[in-house]
């Protein structure tokens, strides 16, 4: 068995546990839907899992490697002491890499976006579970983020902006999402999803303004109705105001 797999037979068992253990759903979320069109239920891309593996190790690299140096620093000076310690570096090196590590691919593993015809939900996380839903009627600004890195692994981040978060910023690679912000991150088809959001935001104000139409329609029928009055008539409703008036005062 390579190490690979190895590796990955440890995980799904590791998964497996937490999953019971946190009462982790296994299952992508749901929206309650009564639309026409489909419920969209997407993944982060593979490419999003190598991109925050390989940002892994680039810490993990650093970190070890100060432990390292100094450690071989310590042994140069007290090589009796720097014995004794050598175990507490290699578990102070290799333990919280190893809990980063399943942390990163449980991160991914849990993270979902699901799409439908009115809103948008988003959940991620294990120890605290976390949901976000932002309905159409709400989206001010959809936009899309790729640092180098992240093109390099063919992968973007979709931005979605509700009323207030257009004065909030993110960093290149999408940073941390504001309050009215929701973030999908690691997507290889940023811009099929992108296009997709438009369209069903487009939809829904279109709903909306065929709603407006109506009001103002209807408005228009009963101004309509007030220019048939006959001028007697509107004498009449003139001295019915004039006699109000005059018992007001």
């Amino acid at each position: 068995m390579s190490v690979d797999r190895a590796a990955a037979s440890i995980y799904t068992g590791v998964w497996a546990g937490l999953r019971r253990w946190f009462r982790v759903p296994s299952e992508p979320p749901s929206l309650p839907d009564d639309s026409a069109e489909p419920l969209r239920q997407i993944h982060p891309a593979a490419g999003f899992l190598r991109y925050l593996k390989l940002k892994f190790w680039v810490v993990l690299t650093a970190v070890d490697g100060a432990i390292a140096v100094a450690w071989l620093a310590l042994a140069a000076r007290h090589p009796r002491g720097a014995m004794i310690l050598l175990v507490l570096a290699l578990l102070i090196a290799v333990v919280p890499d190893v809990v980063v590590y399943v942390a990163l691919r449980l991160r991914y593993d849990t993270t979902w976006y699901v799409i439908s015809g009115r809103s948008l939900r988003i959940r991620r996380g294990i120890w605290v579970l976390r949901e976000m839903t932002v309905t159409f009627e709400n989206v001010q600004n959809i936009k899309l983020t790729q640092g180098p890195l992240m093109r390099y692994f063919g992968i973007k981040n979709l931005l979605v902006e509700t009323a207030g978060a257009a004065a909030s910023s993110a960093g290149p690679e999408g940073g941390g999402p504001a309050e009215n912000q929701a973030v999908l991150e690691g997507l290889d088809n940023a811009d099929e999803i992108r296009d997709l959001i438009m369209s069903r935001v487009r939809a829904s104000r279109s709903a909306g303004l065929g709603d407006e139409s109506r009001r103002e329609a209807a408005a228009g029928s009963r101004a309509s109705a007030l220019h048939t009055l006959t001028p007697a008539q509107v004498q009449l409703l003139r001295e019915i105001r004039d006699a109000a008036a005059s018992l007001a005062r």
